[in-house]
């Protein structure tokens, strides 16, 4: 059985970066049951605009058919600190002046918010994770909450995401917010602020997403007479339009700058050394198509984290392929948990 439920921190949350938070909350959405041992726990981490119900947006991994079966496995995730499903994030009421943070929403890392998400592991009680699986932002958790907490997960499945982001990522995530801040609202403290300049954002980050022959195979014109009104035009409105009916743009902001700030060797001795204090069993994916989180990415992960294993799934969807690509992607983690029963057998 599916259940939502908040789990509630009511003492103050001192960020990475300096600034605080009076108290959070995190919104987190369950699936099966912890067995008595509580050893079958697969934690979820989720993308950039994604929320808690993984049942939404990757429901075709956890079912009876899957590898993790939610018969036999307890799946969890919890919205992420920052975002608008349910956790605390800019829309949400600040304590302290009984108004909502908007602009004033302290900056915040993926360091912290794995170490929010701790805090919701200890409250639960669960002591080990069997699987903690992400992909994108939620990888690049995956990895810095392997770092922080190296006995807590016996494996981890970080997908299409990076030990740190990359210029070239962190530009487009700039071009994004660009034209947030182009939009003559977003001054202003109010929830809709931003919101024409966010589908404008969207729609860079689709061309980001996906490749060129994504569109050439999705969105070619079906005669050669047109001369305006192109399909990949309005694809690109509808994609902004399909977001700004979901989200808020000080989310958006928020969840870019946090992607950005994603290195794993910040003030530890380098992003090597953090890398290989991770002891979980680890089996990184990769798409040979990813634009935005390049195949070479995966491969660093992959040598310098201790036995650690690459998969490469192929896709004609780039970056977004890892919301796609379900029958490859359900064979990978089969062969992969195939292989740890094979190594604890010889063991």
């Amino acid at each position: 059985m599916k259940t939502d439920q908040i789990f509630h921190f009511a003492s103050e949350f001192q960020l990475e970066t300096g600034g605080k938070l009076p108290a959070f909350q995190l919104k987190y959405t369950t699936l099966g049951q912890l067995n008595k041992d509580r050893s079958n726990v697969v934690w979820i981490c989720h993308a950039l605009t994604g929320s808690s119900d993984f049942t939404d947006w990757w429901k075709e991994l956890f079912t009876d058919t899957t590898p993790f079966d939610p018969r036999d496995y307890f799946i969890i995730c919890a919205n992420t600190l920052g975002g608008c499903y349910g956790s605390t994030g800019p829309l949400s009421i600040n304590p302290q002046t009984g108004n909502p943070y908007y602009h004033s929403f302290p900056e915040i890392t993926n360091r912290d918010v794995v170490r929010s998400f701790d805090l919701l592991r200890q409250h639960l009680g669960i002591e080990k994770i069997h699987t903690l699986v992400g992909g994108s932002l939620g990888g690049q958790q995956v990895l810095e909450w392997a770092i922080l907490q190296p006995n807590v997960f016996d494996r981890i499945i970080p997908i299409a995401t990076n030990a740190f982001h990359s210029p070239w990522g962190i530009a487009f995530n700039e071009a994004q917010r660009m034209a947030i801040a182009a939009d003559a609202t977003w001054k202003e403290d109010d929830a809709r602020a931003g919101v024409e300049g966010m589908k404008t954002a969207r729609a860079i980050g689709m061309i980001s997403f996906r490749t060129y022959d994504t569109f050439q195979q999705t969105q070619s014109e079906k005669t050669i007479d047109k001369t305006d009104d192109f399909r990949a035009a309005s694809y690109q409105r509808y994609q902004g339009q399909k977001l700004a009916n979901r989200f808020n743009a000080f989310t958006y902001w928020t969840l870019t700058k946090m992607m950005d700030s994603h290195n794993v060797g910040r003030n530890r001795q380098s992003v090597e050394a953090a890398l290989s204090t991770i002891n979980a069993k680890t089996w990184v994916i990769g798409i040979d198509t990813d634009l935005l989180f390049p195949l070479r990415e995966q491969e660093f992960l992959a040598h310098h984290i201790p036995d650690a294993r690459l998969d490469t799934i192929t896709s004609l969807h780039g970056h977004d392929g890892f919301l796609v690509e379900f029958d490859q992607f359900k064979q990978s983690v089969r062969k992969f948990l195939r292989t740890e029963v094979k190594k604890e057998t010889l063991v």
